[in-house]
């Protein structure tokens, strides 16, 4: 199924969702901001995010209204958004990535903050703990750094003749350190050794590419992150990819819809719905600092077969049968 087609299944589900409002009858109409690096909030983190939202009786325009402040990959301007955001009293601040979830702690002092995916939330300074944050942020942890060594295992399970990997990574992310560390432990573990290349804009990464025909990788293992794994990078990443006859290797699933080879982590879509879990309980009166950092219960191995067939790949059969989705 093509993502267009995705989105109008998953759109049209929505329509049919049973309408349970009634349960939030106060008379407020509350404002959710989302605050992100990327240009846009994603189509498929929208849709699941309001569908979630919808299925604990809150229905955009009759009682919430939603704000989209996107930083267009400027990271100088979050902080200016964050600004407007605070003039604008909003009720909660969803924010996407480490750089907006940073912006956004340093700006905002009450107003709750609901990280949608992120990272290394201690490490980064984010929260005290994850089970009891304090201040007032919270939110969902996709386990980044901690499953970026099974996703080189898998990688090389997929493709044995991998013996020299490109790491796309973006400098502006403060969580990349601690996984191109743990990286380079893995590439040790499996004989394997590392080209690390960098973007920090959708139009970088066709240099990062260039650099990597250049060292001759065998493949590329893209790390997770806002501007990496958006729609807009993820397919020139795979296009690039497939050109140059790389394997490419995702932590996000919808980056394997749009034409990588495959990906293991947190189940996306499960993520953003539960993300709605967070801003239920903010209205109806939770207090921020009490509402622990989740962290996934879902995880995804996903396999773009038609992108293997274009690489001449030939995905061995006992890792294709554990994978939880194919794209034929």
């Amino acid at each position: 199924m093509d993502r267009r087609a995705f989105i109008g299944r998953v759109a049209g589900g929505l329509a049919a969702a049973p309408l349970v409002a009634e349960a939030q009858q106060s008379g407020k109409v509350y404002s959710i901001a989302y605050l992100t690096v990327r240009r846009s909030m994603e189509p498929l983190t929208s849709t699941f995010l309001h569908q979630g939202l919808r299925e604990l009786g809150w229905i955009d325009g009759q009682n919430f209204v939603f704000t989209t402040k996107a930083a267009g990959y400027k990271s100088e301007r979050l902080p200016e958004l964050v600004a407007e955001l605070v003039r604008l009293n909003v009720d909660v601040v969803l924010v996407d990535g480490a750089e907006a979830a940073l912006a956004a702690k340093r700006g905002i002092r009450t107003i709750p903050i609901v990280a949608m995916a992120i990272a290394d939330a201690v490490a980064i300074g984010l929260v005290d703990t994850l089970a009891r944050p304090g201040g007032n942020v919270t939110g969902l942890s996709f386990l980044g750094t901690e499953l970026i060594g099974k996703q080189m295992q898998l990688f090389r399970e997929a493709v044995p003749s991998l013996s020299r990997i490109g790491i796309l990574s973006n400098p502006a992310n403060p969580t990349h350190e601690a996984r191109l560390r743990e990286i380079d432990a893995t590439a040790q573990t499996l004989a394997v050794r590392v080209e690390r290349v960098t973007a920090r804009t959708p139009s970088e990464v066709n240099q990062a590419f260039a650099v990597m025909a250049q060292t001759r990788v065998d493949g590329v293992l893209v790390l997770s992150d806002p501007m990496l794994s958006g729609e807009e990078a993820a397919v020139r990443v795979a296009q690039l990819a497939l050109k140059g006859g790389l394997p490419s290797m995702y932590g996000w699933g919808t980056s394997v819809k749009w034409g990588g080879l495959m990906s293991y982590g947190a189940d996306s879509e499960d993520m953003y719905r539960r993300v709605a879990g967070y801003v239920d309980r903010i209205f109806k009166g939770a207090k921020v600092a009490d509402l622990p950092f989740e962290q996934p219960t879902k995880f995804l191995l996903t396999i773009n077969l038609k992108t293997s067939k274009m690489l001449g790949l030939t995905i061995p059969p006992l890792l294709l049968a554990r994978a939880d989705e194919v794209i034929q």
